[in-house]
Parts: structure tokens; sequence; C-alpha cells
């Protein structure tokens, strides 16, 4: 039996981060009444011409520079024709033939595994307005307002080969345009959607096989629940000795399935044809090196960076690298050498992290500062502080504010790491547990972080506990 690979492109659609829409001044914000954010033009009546909004092509021109594109100096715009109920003009302005940014890529990570995914194109385009399906009435309403919203359109080429390298991408991506401005990216607006197209092919064979697209996916979550679907969906057809069809499927993530929505669409099926009531795209000579001259540190790069420089966790460094305010708090701590890397990167990805996911806050509204971070951490790698007491007075940190070493002498929470202090207590807990004592020199290793356990009760929490277990196998070998 024939053995096959899943060959998966995706296409990533963003709304861009302008006040105004891309042809009109109509506001471009989300969650306005339905149609009060509509004119003339973007609603394509007669005699209504269009004109392009500069801000928005320069955020395509960021994006397609962070995504390692060329930037054509010159591009054009065009029509693709299709009647919807969604779009007024039954056609949308788009780009085909000579988009804005061309053949680039970006790196991902995928269990600790570099992968370069190939971008085919970043082109702009407008937005569609949104039906709103009333089940019970059984009728279908429009709502406009979305019509004419700037978009840029990420295609990659058919380089992902699972759901978890899409997922990895489609992180990346995200993490980046949020990084930069570019988009908000909340996926709960619609701001940013993707579409897959997958496919099957023999192992080791370059023909690839006939793909099928994917549409309505509505989070990165769903695109992995489609694409997994769709593998097993096109695996069980080929194994069973029929024969994929090109097709387009809606897919349905409450049900966990895909629907068809049409077959055999390729690109003439829009007859598209240069937009005539704009003109040739010119990019200033300048405009792309001033771009690139501001470009920070890109949140891809500071996961390679964390990972192979600072040797955090692939899992953790995500979590910080593709978070601007928690990426920006990390490095901040970092350069004032208070404390190492992954301590920092243990008490962000813990506590602060639980926190901001319990309340819905940013790191902005909490009263935490990088120098109090870098000192609690400093304290806790040198001892001064146990782990359960820095939780402690990180909590005040985040919640009130303060001085680390005030608040540690405040709740008496500094750590104690005096030898014949902590001799006392050890010695207590093991005159007290001599079957655990025994336990532990019959080979029980248990029994010892039982006795430990003891001993840090004992103390409050602020016994130095390498100096616990230290003490204690010294104390019990003694009593042998």
């Amino acid at each position: 039996m024939a053995e096959y690979q899943s060959v998966i492109g995706l296409e990533v659609h963003a709304e861009l981060k302008t006040a105004s829409k891309m042809y009109c001044s109509c506001e471009n914000k989300f969650g306005a009444p339905p149609n009060t954010l509509v004119c003339p033009v973007c609603m394509g009546y007669p005699g209504a011409l269009p004109r392009l909004n500069k801000k928005a092509v320069e955020l395509a021109v960021k994006a397609g520079i962070a995504m390692n594109c060329t930037i054509q100096q010159n591009s054009f715009q065009d029509r693709k024709n299709y009647f919807y109920p969604d779009l007024p003009k039954s056609y949308q302005i788009s780009q085909s033939e000579k988009p804005l940014c061309v053949r680039g890529y970006l790196d991902i990570l995928v269990n600790g595994e570099h992968k370069r995914i190939r971008i085919n194109r970043i082109h702009i385009e407008e937005d569609a307005g949104k039906l709103i399906h009333d089940a019970e009435k059984g009728i279908t309403l429009a709502d406009y307002n979305r019509c004419g919203v700037p978009l840029i359109e990420i295609v990659t080429e058919p380089d992902i080969s699972s759901s978890e390298e899409a997922h990895a991408f489609l992180e990346t991506v995200r993490s980046t345009l949020k990084a930069l401005d570019i988009s908000d990216c909340k996926m709960q607006e619609g701001s940013v959607r993707c579409d897959v197209n997958v496919s099957l092919k023999e192992k080791g064979s370059e023909i690839l096989g006939t793909r099928c697209e994917m549409k309505n996916i509505n989070s990165f979550s769903g695109a992995v629940r489609g694409i997994e679907y769709e593998i097993k969906r096109q695996l069980e057809l080929l194994r069973s000795g029929e024969h994929i069809q090109q097709e387009t499927r809606r897919w349905d993530d409450s049900r966990g399935v895909s629907t068809v929505m049409r077959t055999k669409e390729n690109a003439m099926d829009y007859r598209f044809f240069p937009e005539p009531d704009l003109g040739l795209i010119s990019l200033p000579d300048d405009l792309v090196s001033q771009i690139k001259g501001s470009m920070p540190e890109l949140p891809g790069e500071k996961l390679f960076r964390y990972t192979e420089k600072l040797g955090l966790k692939e899992q953790e460094a995500k979590i910080i690298a593709f978070d601007k305010d928690k990426a920006e708090l990390f490095d901040h701590c970092l350069s004032l050498e208070r404390a190492s890397a992954k301590t920092l990167c243990s008490l962000i990805v813990g506590e602060i992290t639980k926190y901001l996911n319990d309340t819905g806050d940013q790191i902005s509204d909490t009263k935490l500062t990088s120098l109090a971070l870098a000192e609690l951490a400093g304290d806790t790698e040198q001892g001064r502080l146990s782990s359960s007491s820095a939780k402690k007075v990180l909590s005040e940190l985040i919640t009130s504010g303060g001085n680390v070493k005030e608040i540690t002498e405040r709740l008496g929470l500094a750590q104690i790491s005096d030898p014949e202090h902590i001799q006392k207590i050890v010695a207590e807990i093991i005159a007290q547990q001599p079957k655990s004592v025994q336990e532990f020199r019959s080979g029980k290793t248990n029994a010892l972080n039982h006795l430990i356990g003891l001993c840090m009760k004992a103390s409050k929490g602020r016994a130095n506990p390498a100096m616990v277990r230290e003490i204690a196998e010294k104390l019990i070998k003694m009593e042998e």
C-alpha cells in the first residue's frame, strides 16, 4: 500500500491597522452598528471613485520586509470578479499579476527543528462584508461595514508538512504583525483569518496530489483541526481507490467536519483584469530603506536567540518571544544583569502569565517594573528567597508595586540560610520521624523528600531547601 505525505499551503488574511478604509474615508472600526460605516465608494455606487490608502501600502511593505520578501517598486491592482451577497460591487479590488511583495520566507521552530516556509506573495486587497444568518427566522442579513477594510493576504508555497508546522507558522505570522503594529490580529473580531490548501502525495514523489481548499477557519486551533480532518478524509478516499476532487470546502469547527462549497475553482473563474480606476503603485526610492532601518528585532528572531543563545526551552521561549510586552519586560530585566535568563523566564512564564490570564490584564496594567522583577529573580537565585516566598513577593509587586527588600521584610519571607538554625529544625524532624528515616536508609528515596517537606513546613517555607537536604542527609548518615 502506498504511503502518503501531506502537503499544505496557507493563505493568511490580516486586517491592517489604519484609521480609514482602503479606498475611502470611512472609519476602519470594529463593532459599530450594522451598515453605519459605509459610503458610495465602499458600497460601489455608480460614479464613485476609489483612492488608495497610503498607510495601508506602507504597512504591507513593512510586512513584506519582515517576511524577507522582495518589494516591487512598481505594482498595480486588479479587479477580482465574483457574485456574492456580501460584495455589493460584485468585484473585489485585489492584486493578481504584480503584487507588492514577492518571494519571501519565514523561519519557524517546531520541536527543536528549524524549517523555512517560503512565501509566494503578500498583496493588498479590500475586505468583503459580513453575512449574518438567522436560523430561527430563516433569513440572512448583510452588514457592509467591513466592505473596503484594508487587508494583506500572505500566500505560502506548499512547504508545510503537518498541522503542527502550520500552527507554528501562523503563530509566527501573528506575533510578527502584532509586534510591528501592522494588525491587531484579534481572531474573535475576524481581523486575522486563514484559508488552508491540503493535498496528499506519494512519499518520494515530486508530483503533488489534487488539492482541496478549506475556508471559514476562524482560529489557529481550528486550522489544526481542519488540516488533520482533511488529511484523514483524503487518505481514506485514496486507500479506498477513489479520486480526490478539486474543491473548496467550508470548515465547521463546532461539528469538526468540512462540507463542499464549490468545485474546480481556478484563478480564471475570477476574470482578473487591471483596476481601471486606480493607477500604478510606485514606491518612493527611500521608503523601503526607511522602513528597513526602523525594524526592531522580530519575534521569530527573538525565539531563536532565546533558545539557541540563552538556552530556554522552546515552549517557554515562545510564550515570551511571541508576546511583545513579555518580550520587552524579559529583555529589559536581562539587560540589568541581576539574574539569569532561566530564572527570569520561570517567573514570567509562571506566575506573571497566570495572573495575566486570570485577570485579562496587560503587563502595563500592573504595578510591576522590570527593576523590581530583576531584583526578585536575583534574590531567588542567590538563595535570599525561596521559590514559594518569591511568588508571594511577586504577587505584591504586581498588584501594589513597591520594593522587593521592603516587601520581603514586611511579610517575614527572607530565606533562612543559617546552618545552625536549619540543623536544629532538621534534627527535630528526624527525631519525630524514625519510620521515614529507616525507609530512607533502606533505599526509599521518597522518604527523604517527605522529611524535607516537613522541615520546610516547620520553617514556614523560609529554610534554604538545598541546605535542608544536605544537612538531613548528613545527620541521617551520622546516626547509622
